[in-house]
């Protein structure tokens, strides 16, 4: 039962950033995002007929999805832990309000289907992650840290980085490719 009462204020964190972001394509930065940039048929274009360098996209994905874990992961030691927790889910959910606001805003509904084809099928496993270090930062020191935390943590995440590697930029192309 406190899981799920953690998981309740971990989204009460969450979903006001995610509502910001949206707030701030739709109203504030709205003819910025109008002109397509990422969500332009160019830049589609360029991306479906584009040859992925896996040795170059490796170290890309290690900076974009390891450092931030880093980060939250040596915060979580420290007296600031919730308070970090809490600012990752903020941040998180304005990125997240504004990437799919934008996509919507440029696309549609394809927009939208994008975000959901681009996130699958890694998001899958660095969600659970995040969350495992997310509810220690919440929790702890009720709560402590072990290997089996560890170990999840370090295969989820590798795990979710191969696919990102390999599997998702296949899955990309064939979406692409449908529209």
């Amino acid at each position: 039962m406190k899981m799920f009462r953690t998981g309740k204020q971990l989204l009460a964190f969450f979903m006001p950033g995610f509502l910001l972001g949206i707030i701030y394509v739709n109203f504030i930065a709205k003819k910025y995002m109008a002109e397509p940039v990422i969500f332009s048929d160019y830049f589609l274009e360029q991306f479906a007929g584009m040859k992925i360098e896996e040795k170059e996209y490796i170290w890309y994905l290690l900076r974009l999805r390891v450092l931030p874990l880093l980060v939250l992961g040596g915060l979580s030691m420290t007296k600031a832990r919730r308070i970090s927790a809490a600012l990752f889910l903020v941040w998180t959910g304005i990125t997240g309000g504004i990437l799919i606001s934008d996509a919507a805003l440029n696309m549609g509904i394809r927009g939208s289907i994008l975000c959901v084809v681009a996130l699958l099928p890694q998001f899958l496993l660095y969600v659970p992650a995040y969350l495992v270090i997310l509810m220690y930062c919440w929790m702890a020191p009720g709560s402590r840290w072990n290997r089996q935390k560890t170990v999840f943590v370090v295969l989820t995440m590798s795990a979710g980085i191969l696919l990102e590697l390999y599997v998702n930029p296949v899955l990309l192309k064939i979406f692409l490719s449908a529209l």
